[in-house]
């Protein structure tokens, strides 16, 4: 490659293999001695003037022992628990999420780098991932400077001192992104690809059209996690969230002590079922209206099925009352006119799952049917032709055309509904059931447990936030394992 006069000596060095790999060695050398950094045993923050903070914070005789001289970054929060320094509660908890983040995307890199993995556009895979890597780091030691900073302005004390790691880490990162900076100049250069600022300077009309979208997401979606934090605080409105004593675990810990397990087995196994049975039935009434032939027939028999769609889940609930009702109920009524003896629906709690999943699934089908009954309209006609004329039957056609053809578009489906796994359908429960406390055992479900906890207790805020949490971690890593497989199999079918 010819050099040129406006190239400095350090994008020569790495114009050649051997530079190029003297780079990436020097880079992940910065990864894996941040790595080494970041374990237990190097304190990122020093507690100094410790009589005079713990006076300022009050802490009680019991919780002075528990504190430390120095912590680790991860550690931070521990500190905030034992001196219940509520204030400094969100600003630790979004350290430790970036310490997390940070951590990862050093090791990943490391991984990557190790195994030399080339991309399609030479090495610019791996110096993007290096690049995050640097960034993350500056980005961790740079917060932590600042929460020392506002701690110590919050606090009225200074008791908090970044440590020499903070900046050894700091200078390396800045050296290892510098180097990333000429490696990536030097590839692009090969490539003749550009950067994000030329990219942005070429399509700037169509980035600012993704600005209203920008906005919306910010606002509706990433906002709002800092909510987060109240699931470890004992949330109160005299101190609000940004000083609620921080209790750590404990949220989750009553959680646990409520019953996960049964709370968890339930909203799974309904949802699993719902989804199972659900794309099931709308699958073969999808592909029984799709052989209609008589238009009017076909155009009222999907209106019907997609009119339960429509009923508010207060409708369903006086509906289902007056089906099952103990002494008018529509069966019991007739039960005993036939000579037979009333049943107690609403006591007995065997039936419920059975009435729970006819009664989602009624309401859904139509609505769900009309995906795939796309699917199937979109199907080349073509196809069903050759294999008329090769003698297939229809049941034949169903076998070979049509249900491959819907497979992807089920693997789609499964894959966003897992992803809600623990996200049970509340107004279906709370409406079927009520507070009926009879039918808890094989009805109640993570949403319908913590809407009576709130009502009950009107502070349960952090409960609450705990138990949306606990819901949110497990179906990202139900959809990431699931998408995982997917992609395995075939990575045409996977989201991402």
């Amino acid at each position: 490659m010819e050099v040129t006069n406006k190239q400095d000596k350090l994008a020569i060095l790495f114009e050649n293999r051997a530079g190029k790999k003297l780079g990436v060695w020097i880079t992940l050398a910065v990864s894996a001695l941040s790595v080494i950094l970041m374990l237990p045993f190097a304190n990122w923050i020093k507690i100094v003037n410790g009589y005079n903070l713990v006076t300022k914070l009050k802490v009680s005789t019991d919780q002075v022992a528990l504190l430390k001289g120095g912590y680790p970054v991860y550690s931070m929060l521990s500190f905030v628990q034992h001196a219940s320094a509520g204030i400094m509660g969100l600003f630790s908890m979004i350290m430790l999420m970036l310490a997390i983040a940070t951590a990862y995307f050093q090791i990943a890199y490391l991984v990557k780098g190790l195994a030399n993995i080339r991309g399609k556009k030479g090495e610019l895979s791996l110096y993007g991932a290096a690049e995050a890597a640097m960034v993350f780091n500056i980005l961790l030691t740079i917060l932590t400077m600042v929460f020392a900073a506002f701690s110590n302005n919050k606090v009225g004390v200074k008791g908090f001192v970044p440590t020499a790691v903070v900046y050894v880490v700091l200078v390396i990162s800045l050296l290892g992104y510098a180097v990333v900076k000429k490696l990536q100049a030097v590839e692009r250069a090969l490539y003749h690809e550009h950067g994000l600022w030329k990219e942005l300077k070429k399509n700037w009309v169509l980035f600012l059209m993704l600005v209203p979208t920008f906005i919306y997401f910010l606002i509706n979606n990433y906002l709002p996690m800092v909510g987060v934090y109240y699931a470890f605080t004992q949330f109160n409105f005299r101190d609000g969230l940004w000083a609620s004593p921080f209790i750590g675990f404990k949220n989750f810990e009553y959680l646990v002590s409520a019953d996960l397990f049964r709370l968890t087995r339930n909203t799974v196994l309904y949802n699993v079922v719902f989804i199972c049975l659900g794309n099931l039935l709308q699958i073969i009434f999808a592909i029984f209206v799709s052989q209609v032939t008589v238009k009017w027939f076909k155009k009222t028999s999907q209106t019907l099925m997609f009119m339960p769609y429509f009923v508010s889940f207060v409708i369903l609930k006086v509906i289902v009352y007056n089906l099952f009702e103990y002494d008018y109920g529509v069966i019991n009524t007739f039960v005993t006119a036939l000579g037979g003896e009333r049943i107690d629906f609403y006591n007995t709690p065997s039936y419920w799952p059975f009435l729970i999943t006819f009664f989602h699934i009624w309401k859904g089908i139509g609505y769900g049917m009309v995906v795939y009954l796309a699917t199937i309209m979109g199907i080349d006609a073509e196809l069903y032709d050759a294999a008329k004329v090769d003698g297939a039957n229809v049941f034949q056609q169903i076998r070979f055309i049509t249900l491959p053809q819907l497979k992807p578009t089920f693997i789609i489906l499964l894959l966003y509904a897992l992803g809600g796994i623990m996200k049970g359908q509340f107004e279906l429960f709370y409406q079927m059931v009520g507070n009926n406390g009879l039918l808890f055992n094989v009805t109640d479900i993570l949403d319908t447990y913590v809407y009576r906890i709130a009502m009950t207790q009107p502070l349960s805020i952090g409960l609450g936030t705990a138990a949306g949490l606990y819901q949110s971690v497990f179906g990202f890593i139900l959809i990431m394992v699931t998408n995982w497989v997917v992609k395995r199999r075939n990575d045409e079918y996977a989201l991402f």
